[in-house]
């Protein structure tokens, strides 16, 4: 059996018919109400796109580029900085040292047998307040004796002193080693 085989004329026939379709298909409100909310979106994104390409825009959109550049900028400064610090036992020990504090202050329970009193606290106030005097009566003595030694010169005989022994105590013990 032979098979027939359409002819172009035929072809040009269902194209037509097809084109006609779609046109008519164009006509109706549902499709021109489409393709008219197309234009409009297509309308308002070209505005965005103009309002965009506007000088202050390009340079909001320059700024915010370097935000972000120095948002990451500073995160991996952060990082390496807690890195570091983790490397050097920094943290380790911080944390040491308020593990510590809180010992401390949990032994100030004022109904345990070897607990710290009122009266002892008040003790060790007055006695940091008594060393504090001291060391500031010392501090003062030091700077007098130090001033009429700079004015006597016996600063530099305690200096040649102190030189001398160090001699004496290398001579010896290269002898003795």
């Amino acid at each position: 059996m032979e098979e027939k085989k359409p002819s172009k004329l035929h072809d040009i026939r269902v194209t037509a018919s097809d084109a006609v379709e779609i046109m008519r298909q164009i006509g109706t409100p549902g499709v021109v109400e489409s393709l008219n909310n197309v234009k409009e979106t297509a309308s308002k994104v070209n505005e965005i796109i103009q309002s965009l390409k506007t000088p202050e825009m390009v340079k909001n959109i320059e700024n915010f580029r370097l935000i972000s550049e120095n948002v990451n900028q500073a995160a991996t400064k952060m990082q390496n900085t807690m890195q570091q610090l983790k490397e050097t036992g920094v943290i380790d020990k911080a944390s040491d040292l308020i593990n510590s504090a809180k010992e401390k202050i949990n032994s100030f329970d004022y109904g345990a047998e070897n607990s710290i009193n009122g009266q002892d606290l008040r003790e060790v106030s007055v006695a940091t307040k008594e060393m504090f005097v001291s060391i500031k009566d010392l501090i003062n003595e030091l700077t007098i004796t130090l001033a009429s030694s700079k004015k006597s010169g016996t600063i530099h005989n305690v200096q040649e002193t102190i030189r001398e022994a160090s001699d004496i105590y290398k001579t010896v013990s290269t002898i003795v080693w």
